[in-house]
């Protein structure tokens, strides 16, 4: 049983959590750096605890500050979030080595997971279908590394193993190109990752993003809460999400489903998790797992009625999961807009003291966020400042309600992503199907 637990993160995931332990029963101990000590998720947790200065470095990613918070308070239990120290195995390790839960997967499976070359294996190994690529880290010769180019064919791309965040990956089109790029990923692997292993893959030219959602617990059992379109993207970061993804047959959603569910069981994973992939020409591509709460969980949860966090808890205090696959119901359609404090046309960071805000509402709208009126954004942390959900009967209705939910939505003081995302949902193209993860990127240019 869990009886009071620690939110090692900041921003709307620590109030959503906070949220779900006030449904538990759960105490609460929101950590927080010099920056947050006034965030409305602070006041309301039953416990708070400074861990540190403004960057977080200092603060949110200091293991020994966060372990020594869970100590103090008698906590039973650390929640991560997403981002931070969320896919950290060290981390998750050394939580469980001085007795406390970790809500999430083993340290073992974060390992395994977290390795894009490892994960690859293991997919392959459980039967789900990966990009064509050079089946581990490229050797250190050039001649090798033109060959297996040639072998896969351009154009392709160069992806560092220990990535993530659209950092260290690089698209080559040319043989001519090739070892300068290979050249130039190891360096920003080795900069940004403090490893500069890399691998290759076919590049995909118009594939769009999909992904799998799933819960599983420590019994075995583990359930398919159907899928996410993930399409709208600048530089790799997700900027809208919709449940479930458009234009995908049943069967072959549910082909995907019961893959994912037995890569699961293969490598025994515990926890919520996502099965990242390119969808294109009606094929599957596995690109990587995320090992946590995703920030786009809503709009599943919207689509299913599953709480996803309270399962998360749940599955980590060790009882099974509340809900069996054949149980799940996909109904209607969600989508979610991220709303980030940065100028919509430069994407420059907007910090800064909100002056007034107003929260949109009506049927089907959901609003994550732990903004208020004078609340000041801090410049040290991720942009998103809000997350906007609106559910409707169809896609047609939900994107007709988000429209709406944005028109209605007010934040002053600082610059937001809103005219963008509106921009976006207002769009005829996206209105009218499923477009590519590129669209967004040849919008922006032109």
């Amino acid at each position: 049983m869990i009886e009071k637990l620690v939110i090692a993160n900041r921003g709307e995931i620590a109030l959503r959590i906070l949220r779900a332990c006030n449904e538990l029963g759960i105490r609460t101990v929101a950590l927080h750096s010099t920056a947050d000590a006034d965030t409305k998720y602070v006041r309301l947790a039953g416990e708070s605890v400074c861990i540190g200065p403004a960057a977080a470095a200092a603060s949110y990613l200091n293991i020994p500050a966060v372990i020594a918070a869970a100590e103090v308070t008698d906590a039973t239990a650390i929640h991560p979030g997403y981002g931070f120290l969320a896919e950290n195995a060290d981390f998750a390790e050394r939580v469980e080595q001085s007795g406390f839960i970790f809500v999430g997967p083993t340290a073992d499976t974060i390992r395994l997971m977290g390795d894009k070359i490892s994960a690859i294996k293991a997919m392959r190994a459980a039967g789900v279908p990966c990009v064509p690529g050079s089946d581990g880290p490229l050797p250190n010769d050039a001649d090798e590394i033109m060959r297996i180019a040639s072998d896969i064919g351009y154009p392709i791309i160069i992806k560092a193993t220990a990535g993530g965040g659209g950092k260290g990956m690089r698209v080559v089109h040319t043989e001519a190109a090739l070892l300068n790029a290979w050249q130039l990923t190891r360096s920003e692997a080795q900069a940004a990752f403090g490893n500069d292993t890399v691998y290759m893959e076919r590049y995909l030219e118009k594939p769009r993003h999909i992904e799998f959602q799933v819960l599983a617990d420590t019994f075995g059992e583990v359930v398919i809460l159907g899928d996410r379109d993930c399409s709208m993207q600048r530089r790799h970061q997700k900027v809208i999400e919709e449940a479930p993804a458009p234009d995908i047959s049943e069967g072959v959603r549910q082909d995907m489903g019961e893959r994912c569910a037995n890569a699961c069981r293969e490598i025994g994973y515990r926890g919520a998790g996502t099965f990242e992939f390119l969808y294109e020409n009606g094929e599957f591509f596995f690109i990587e797992m995320n090992t946590r709460l995703q920030v786009e969980h809503p709009v599943t949860e919207f689509i299913t009625g599953v709480d996803i966090v309270r399962e998360q808890i749940g599955i980590a205090a060790g009882a099974p999961l509340s809900i069996k696959q054949s149980e799940v119901r996909l109904r209607g359609h969600a989508v979610e807009c991220r709303i980030n404090a940065e100028n919509p046309d430069t994407f420059m960071p907007s910090p800064g003291t909100i002056t007034q805000y107003h929260q949109p509402g009506g049927p089907g709208i959901r609003v994550d966020s732990h903004i208020f009126n004078n609340y000041r954004v801090p410049p040290y942390y991720d942009s998103l400042i809000a997350k906007v959900i609106a559910y409707g009967e169809n896609r047609e209705q939900a994107l007709q309600r988000m429209s709406g939910a944005l028109r209605e939505m007010v934040i002053d003081g600082i610059h937001t992503n809103i005219p963008l995302q509106q921009r976006i949902v207002d769009d005829a193209a996206f209105r009218q199907q499923a477009l590519d993860i590129h669209y967004l990127e040849r919008q922006l240019s032109n």
